[in-house]
């Protein structure tokens, strides 16, 4: 019985149809007749090979454990490695060319025989510059393969990183328009396509860069374009920018030399190409020297502003130093080192990018606060209140909720002015500003409407609840005759009341009531709360 229960439950997948492509399973690429790409070096490849490093074996002869050989930093030209009838040449601007547990450098895992003497031979193009030599790393294949698999992972990051803060910045501008976010936009590219050339990744998995057997001419050319935003932004960010407007025309030729420096690579041999490689670095120096002095003296001088670029200088001046140093770490990380320091560097420009959007954003509050403000009594003006009570409506609209508003006008404030002048008139009306403010939860509440007459906007408050708070602002504006203490001066107010009518008042029509009933409040003596909401008698309104 048992066994027939698991026939019944192991027949529906017995009878279960093939895996289908595209549901059960994903099925990418096909078969291939292509020939690897590895290969031996060409008789005019191994003609330009001007460098050539044999690797000799221990004294008692090569173990017999296989040997990783891994060679990265040659940036011009292919790599040969070969020992006996092994041989490899790849190139750092074509992964299909390298071994591909290789990934960051050219590298070839051979195994010699025990007690063999017979050396692997390293040789490559000889560099543009001469303290750019190229990094061998020799021994087991997994450390080999690890440190390689790790300079990949770095160099990737970097480029994954400027990408990301173009795309920062690309959003930064579509809510600002400030077109300095378009310069760290187009910053950011040409730094990723430098980055791609200088660490071989525009090679990676396969060519997605013409570049081919002029890595050379490439690089010098986005080395330039990169140094042609690099520098004056360095300039900008240590505040010599601020403390030298006159430097501005030396900017600009600056950043066209070495636009038009680059675009005329292409003309060049390879000893302009060396002529080249040294002018850049040396301008690069003299303005990194420049732009550090800017950032100290600044800095001296209480300019805080000058922080983002000496920081964004501190990883170049490093390299600088150990380069003349001879540091071996450099000469070992130099593209990574580059990378790093680019990376650094363009978070340093997005980081003071950012600090100028926040200053852009505070002065866009601050002229909207000037916009919607009254300069005397700091209260928010007509404008402004008119704003905030229309939402208030539309708030009461869909949340049935109940609002209140109180139009006032101060008493013969035209007569206060012609008795005890403007300024006296002034003081008046801050001080009342000042009293309407404290007798409402938010200050935003107070409109001043003009010259003398303000709007309280009391929402939530029904009619009773109104009438109460009204009538303690009244009492806190005839206060203010004993707070400023000018003998002969009353001050008074007359207000007028209208409370929202559910389903036929609109913004017009609540404000005409509360209006009206404050003239009535003036017509029936003054100093006091007129309720708009009961039946008046219509007459002419009483002047202020």
């Amino acid at each position: 019985m048992a066994f027939a229960l698991v026939l019944l439950w192991l027949l529906p997948w017995s009878l279960q149809a093939a895996p289908r492509v595209g549901q059960d399973f994903l099925l990418l690429g096909g078969a291939t007749d292509e020939v690897t790409p590895q290969r031996a070096c060409a008789p005019d490849v191994l003609a330009r090979h001007q460098e050539v490093l044999s690797i000799p074996a221990p004294a008692a002869g090569w173990s017999g454990k296989p040997q990783a050989v891994d060679v990265f930093g040659v940036l011009t030209g292919e790599v040969r490695i070969s020992h006996g009838d092994r041989e490899i040449c790849g190139s750092m601007h074509d992964a299909r060319t390298r071994d591909s547990r290789f990934r960051a450098g050219v590298g070839l895992v051979v195994v010699p025989k025990a007690g063999d003497h017979e050396p692997i031979v390293v040789s490559w193009t000889r560099p543009l510059k001469p303290r750019w030599v190229p990094t061998i790393q020799l021994g087991a294949p997994s450390p080999v393969q690890q440190n390689d698999t790790a300079r990949l992972l770095v160099r990737a990051a970097c480029i994954a990183v400027a990408i990301a803060l173009a795309l920062s910045a690309l959003m930064g501008w579509a809510t600002t328009r400030d077109r300095s976010f378009l310069v760290y936009v187009g910053a950011c590219i040409v730094f990723v396509l430098w980055q791609a050339v200088l660490g071989g990744l525009s090679g990676y998995p396969e060519p997605w860069l013409p570049v081919h057997d002029r890595a050379s001419w490439w690089l010098i050319a986005l080395t330039a374009f990169s140094q042609a935003l690099l520098l004056p932004i360095l300039w900008r960010l240590t505040g010599g920018d601020r403390r030298w407007p006159r430097s501005r025309p030396a900017q600009h030729l600056v950043l066209w030399g070495l636009i038009a420096l680059g675009l005329s690579v292409p003309l060049w041999g390879l000893d302009g190409l060396s002529a080249g490689a040294a002018a850049l670095e040396g301008s690069f120096l003299v303005v990194c020297t420049l732009c550090l002095g800017a950032g100290l003296w600044g800095l001296w001088r209480g300019d805080a502003h000058a922080l983002p670029g000496l920081a964004a200088l501190a990883p170049w001046w490093i390299m600088i130093g150990a380069d003349a140093l001879d540091a071996r770490w450099l000469v070992a990380y130099r593209i990574e080192a580059l990378q790093l320091s680019a990376t650094w560097f363009l978070m340093m420009a997005a980081y003071a990018l950012n600090l100028r959007l926040g200053r852009l954003r505070r002065q866009r509050d601050e002229m909207r606060q000037l916009a919607d403000t009254d300069v005397l009594t700091g209260l928010p003006n007509r404008r402004a209140g008119l704003r905030l009570l229309a939402q208030y409506l539309e708030r009461a609209r869909q949340q049935p909720h109940a609002l209140a508003i109180g139009f006032l006008d101060i008493d013969l404030f035209k007569d206060i002015n012609d008795q005890f002048g403007h300024e006296v008139g002034d003081q008046v009306l801050v001080a009342v500003a000042r009293a309407l403010r404290g007798s409402v939860r938010n200050h935003d509440d107070v409109i001043r409407m003009g010259g003398e007459e303000f709007l309280v906007l009391l929402p939530g408050a029904g009619h009773a609840a109104a009438v109460a708070r009204l009538e303690t602002v009244r009492q806190q504006v005839a206060a203010v005759t004993q707070t400023l203490g000018i003998p002969g001066l009353t001050v008074s107010a007359s207000i007028g009341l209208a409370v929202l009518q559910p389903g036929s008042d609109d913004l017009a029509g609540l404000l005409r009531r509360a209006d009206h009933a404050m003239y009535c409040a003036k017509r029936n003596g003054r100093n006091q709360i007129h309720d708009g909401e009961r039946t008046t008698t219509a007459g002419d309104p009483l002047p202020a």
